[in-house]
């Protein structure tokens, strides 16, 4: 039943008392834009806008968020690709040509976000900038980007979860009148990202970063944590071959696992807020100053 599901379907909250049918495009100069891409075009320049704002609070410069920018849009969107088509492959190499026809959907985001970290260290290594403070602000982005991003899944009427009577489920109603009533998975997982983006930020205005990387592995076993749960409501997950382990799952427990190792291995090094990069170029910039004065 779920496999029948149409985009034109009518969306509905029992109980919110909402019926919806947004459309999954619009036609402009002649040409059918997709609102999930539209979706995610906003949430990358708002992420943007957001990190160059922010950039000096970590002791960066807004041209470095641009030039990272720059790169990383491709690169997310590449990897994102082949990480879809990589557990897909048989399907894939039956017909080459559709390996990178992104337009008819199959992205991961697990992919882009290992993209997205590979470009950054190597962004970094070019700028000779801390790489775990680059992280730090840069996690912020892509929270803004995953919260809204999702809402393209809703008008596209995918990445939802299994059947269920859940109070909050969402019902959908083919152009033959038959409705099935689901878990409305990209919700959970934007509603996620927002609380996670909220407490960020909150953790991180009111001082308690204590080193360079620590936002980015509070996001990392987080969001690990979110999207370990949701991805097992989910009815169109990727699996390792025939095995039924679900690759997000798996991959999930992993980052989790390892950001809560790496925590825990620097907090026994008892770290100071002194070496954080922001008061490191702070305190170069005083000493400066004052020889300047001098």
């Amino acid at each position: 039943m779920i496999d029948t599901i149409q985009r034109d379907s009518v969306i509905s909250f029992p109980f919110l008392g909402l019926e919806l049918n947004p459309p999954a495009s619009l036609e402009l100069f002649g040409r059918e834009i997709y609102f999930y891409g539209i979706l995610i075009a906003l949430g990358f320049v708002l992420a943007m806008l957001y990190c160059a704002k922010s950039a000096r609070r970590f002791g960066l410069k807004e041209d470095d968020v641009y030039d990272f920018m720059i790169w990383l849009l491709p690169m997310a969107i590449l990897g994102a690709r082949l990480y879809y088509v990589a557990f897909s492959l048989d399907e894939y190499l039956a017909q080459p040509s559709r390996i990178f026809a992104v337009w008819e959907g199959g992205l991961a985001i697990y992919g882009g976000v290992i993209a997205g970290v590979i470009t950054l260290l190597l962004v970094c290594r070019h700028k000779k900038i801390p790489a775990g403070a680059f992280m730090d602000l840069a996690v912020y982005g892509l929270l803004i980007g995953q919260i809204i991003g999702r809402w393209g899944n809703f008008m596209n009427r995918e990445a939802f979860g299994a059947q269920t009577e859940i109070f909050c489920r969402m019902g959908l109603t083919a152009p033959n009148g038959t409705t099935i009533y689901v878990h409305p998975t990209f919700l959970y997982e934007s509603l996620w990202n927002f609380v996670l983006l909220v407490a960020l930020i909150i953790f991180e205005r009111r001082g308690k970063r204590r080193y360079d990387g620590q936002c980015a592995l509070l996001y990392f076993f987080f969001y690990g944590l979110g999207r370990m749960w949701i991805e097992g409501l989910r009815s169109d997950s990727l699996y390792i071959g025939s095995t039924g382990i679900r690759v997000s799952q798996l991959l999930s427990l992993v980052i989790v696992l390892a950001a809560l190792t790496i925590m825990l291995l620097i907090r026994k090094r008892c770290p100071s807020p002194e070496t954080l990069y922001v008061n490191v170029v702070k305190n170069c910039q005083a000493e400066q100053n004052d020889g300047q004065n001098v």
